[in-house]
């Protein structure tokens, strides 16, 4: 509890987002220590000077008891990338959050999801083709969106009203000032009341910025086996999200339409870039095969083959670190860990992030 706590502060200070409070938990031993660190410490744990300063300067501002306080009132709680309850295909994905904020119901090994998003000025078509692929898919998965106006509003209601569970990705904090839009708080309500949940990276009190919606769309496709794209401009940001899944190894589903329509244009675009076309929703069953998706899980467990490789996999767990820390720990020649790690890598097993920091590829 105690370790959550600072690490909830930390993610307080604006600055430090996924990549820096992972260069913090790589160096401390603990969150209280990273929290109360002075300057040069800061430094030498990876954070630029300029941010060191304003950490400092801000830090006098974060107050980690009350911050609990407050979340404890909104009903938010927040789950740290290493709590079991922290979605699993979530953790794939390059830079996941350190800590999410969530408000409603995640169900253990949270997978079973499929992103909806389109166009925010849907035409009569596209509505219907949500009615329809979504009611008859809500049975079997958890439709996630991003609670905007437009196609993800329809995806949201028309998974309730179909008995089924969403999820709803938010730019912004979810505490109930800063739900957006402000006219879909209510939807926000039913979607936690009936099974659901709102999930965001932004810690409560912040407002929904611009580019927090790209940085969002990452989380939608995330948490998803695959993103169905209903109806989609050339600039929507549905196609971010398209982008996001196709990076993240997930499938991409389309809706073709009206060659002469412009909220056609984006998933043509994609059907000819390679995502599937989808007609109906035994389209995505049928590609998802969810009957195989423990299956799918369960191979992403990685089965160490020798007893260095077993070394390395056991000091990584779900974290990435250094080369240093790796070498430090596992005891071994650095030559004997840098060839394993090279064999690890072409194995698919572990990742170079850039600058000597490995990743397991979960």
């Amino acid at each position: 509890m105690q370790d959550i706590k600072y690490l909830i502060a930390l993610s307080h200070f604006p600055k430090f987002g996924p990549v820096r409070l992972q260069r913090l938990q790589n160096y401390f031993q603990d969150q209280e220590t990273a929290f109360k660190a002075d300057f040069s410490t800061l430094r030498q744990a990876g954070i630029e000077e300029n941010v060191a300063y304003e950490f400092i300067a801000a830090r006098a501002g974060i107050d980690p008891d009350r911050i609990l306080e407050n979340l404890a009132k909104e009903n938010i709680q927040a789950i740290s990338l290493k709590d079991d309850i922290y979605p699993p295909l979530l953790k794939e994905i390059y830079n996941p959050p350190q800590v999410l904020y969530c408000k409603g119901s995640l169900i253990e090994n949270e997978s079973a999801n499929l992103a909806v998003v389109g166009t925010r000025k849907f035409t009569p078509y596209g509505k219907r083709i949500v009615e329809d692929i979504i009611r008859k898919i809500a049975s079997r998965l958890t439709v996630v969106s991003g609670l905007a106006i437009g196609i993800d509003t329809l995806a949201h209601d028309i998974t309730l009203a179909a008995k089924g569970r969403t999820i709803a990705v938010l730019g912004s904090g979810l505490d109930k000032q800063n739900i957006y839009p402000t006219q879909n708080r209510f939807l926000a309500e039913r979607i936690v009341a009936e099974g659901g949940a709102l999930i965001s990276e932004f810690v409560p009190g912040t407002p929904a910025l611009k580019h927090h919606f790209p940085q969002r769309n990452r989380i939608i496709s995330g948490l998803s086996l695959g993103a169905l794209v209903i109806e989609a401009d050339q600039k929507s940001g549905s196609l971010i999200t398209a982008k996001f899944a196709l990076e993240q190894n997930r499938e991409v589903f389309a809706v073709p339409g009206p060659i002469y329509s412009q909220f056609s244009l984006g998933t043509n675009s994609l059907i000819k870039e390679g995502a599937k076309a989808v007609t109906r929703a035994e389209d995505i069953m049928e590609t998802l095969n969810l009957a195989e998706v423990k299956m799918f899980i369960e191979s992403k467990k990685i089965i160490p083959e020798s007893q260095e490789e077993k070394i390395i996999l056991d000091i990584l767990g779900k974290d990435s670190k250094h080369i240093n820390e790796i070498v430090r720990s596992a005891k071994l020649d650095t030559s004997k860990i840098n060839s394993t790690l090279t064999i690890m890598e072409m194995k698919g097993m572990v990742k170079n992030l850039g600058g000597m920091m490995y990743v397991v590829i979960i």
